[in-house]
């Protein structure tokens, strides 16, 4: 499994890079703030709605602390497609949120 750091993801939004970032935790998790830009898809959910992700894309894998996300990256990456994990998750993120 592919994995990434708190600081990368922020670099990497820091340098305006286009970046796919899903986020697994429950909606009532992100309603206390989640990083810009992110798309919510419940660790649940994302086997019925990993149809909404494109293939050729990369995308990151957000959560809590980095488990679910690492349960959704494999899954994900099981399936065909391109996911990092971010370990730490947002428990690590000292950047901006929305």
């Amino acid at each position: 499994m592919k994995q990434i750091t708190v600081k990368e993801v922020e670099e990497l939004l820091a340098d305006k890079a286009p970046v796919n970032i899903i986020d697994v935790r429950e909606v009532s998790e992100v309603q206390t703030g989640k990083i810009p830009g992110a798309v919510n898809i419940p660790l649940g959910l994302i086997e019925f709605r990993m149809n909404e992700l494109d293939k050729a894309k990369d995308y990151i894998i957000v959560c809590r602390s980095g488990a679910r996300s690492g349960q959704a990256t494999n899954f994900l990456e099981y399936q065909g497609y391109k996911v990092t994990n971010m370990t730490g998750g947002m428990m690590s993120w000292e950047g901006e949120v929305e």
